[in-house]
């Protein structure tokens, strides 16, 4: 991801006339819960993918790991411009350390499995991008506030690229990648759907 996009992004989520404290109030306590929760799930992402690479050493755990540290500084622009508790600072951005028990398990669960072998890794991936894609469409369509929208379908696009990629790379061992949870046609879709067909 490119930083003029980042700096575009925070120019649009930090403007305006309201305080810190009005921002807050702008939003349900579902849109916040949501946003808690996205900073820990781009943190666990980035944290099973830095895990992985330490032991393959592989360009597509180096380059997502990257691309994942970028998405924890858009989500926490929303949190400040709402006002909200950052757990990952609480935490001192740790590694595998979450307040949120889900994140937690998952990621002591795909760390462990993706030790395993390059193919359990790039599964781990994968599932990591599916859980993110099926969190952040549930969470565009419980949101109507513009800035969170907006930041929320950018990581989805990325998402979508992030699980093309693991998919690839499991193709290239020999292995047919079939989706955990997300629907057959929703998967499919996302294969061959050119729209935001990166290589990340």
């Amino acid at each position: 991801m490119r930083y003029s996009t980042i700096i575009i992004i925070a120019a649009l989520l930090l403007t305006g006339g309201y305080t810190y404290a009005q921002n807050a109030q702008l939003i349900s306590d579902k849109e916040k819960a949501m946003i808690l929760q996205m900073r820990e799930e781009e943190k666990m992402a980035r944290d099973v993918y830095l895990s992985l690479n330490e032991k393959w050493d592989h360009h597509v755990f180096t380059n997502i790991s990257g691309s994942e540290s970028h998405h924890m500084s858009l989500v926490k622009l929303l949190m400040d411009k709402f006002n909200l508790p950052d757990p990952v600072t609480k935490n001192n951005d740790k590694r595998g350390l979450f307040d949120n028990g889900s994140l937690q398990r998952m990621y002591n669960e795909l760390t462990a499995s993706g030790m395993e072998s390059t193919e359990a890794a790039f599964r781990a991936g994968a599932k990591v991008e599916e859980t993110d894609i099926n969190d952040l469409v549930n969470a565009i369509a419980e949101t109507s506030n513009a800035d969170i929208k907006s930041t929320y379908q950018y990581l989805l696009q990325a998402s979508y690229n992030h699980l093309r990629a693991f998919v690839r790379n499991l193709k290239k061992l020999g292995f047919i990648y079939q989706p955990i949870l997300l629907s057959t046609e929703d998967y499919d879709k996302i294969l061959d759907d050119d729209k935001g067909h990166g290589r990340h």
